[in-house]
């Protein structure tokens, strides 16, 4: 057993982290996370402050990275996604209005959550 397993199993099960459910006109179900941690709030800043190719490019990876925090499960046509490299590969093959109607519920959840965040 490593260091990180013994030191899990000294403190025990964490409580689950509290979520929030987003149901789209197709039924199905976004469940974001309500808190970012101290170190996803500098990932953020550091993300804001590196050099692009443009804009768009900047845009699409901000996008792309609170979608990956904040995205805990995806239920599309009653197949639950649970997994963050399932989650992220669903997220970037997504049509352009699943894109949509993600970066529209995260608007939301920011704005409920974290108003300091813009999206």
């Amino acid at each position: 057993m490593g260091r990180r397993s013994r030191r899990r199993a000294q403190q025990g099960e964490r409580p689950p982290a509290a979520t929030t459910d987003y149901i789209d006109k197709e039924g199905s179900v976004l469940t974001l996370r309500d808190d970012l941690s101290a170190g996803t709030l500098r990932s953020l800043r550091d993300l804001d402050a590196r050099p692009a190719a443009s804009a768009e490019d900047r845009w699409q990876r901000r996008m792309e990275f609170l979608f990956e925090r904040l995205a805990v499960r995806w239920v599309i046509s009653d197949l639950p996604l649970e997994g963050q490299k399932e989650l992220l590969g669903r997220y970037r093959l997504a049509s352009s209005a699943e894109r949509q109607q993600v970066r529209e519920t995260l608007a939301r959840h920011l704005g409920r959550h974290h108003p300091d965040i813009d999206v």
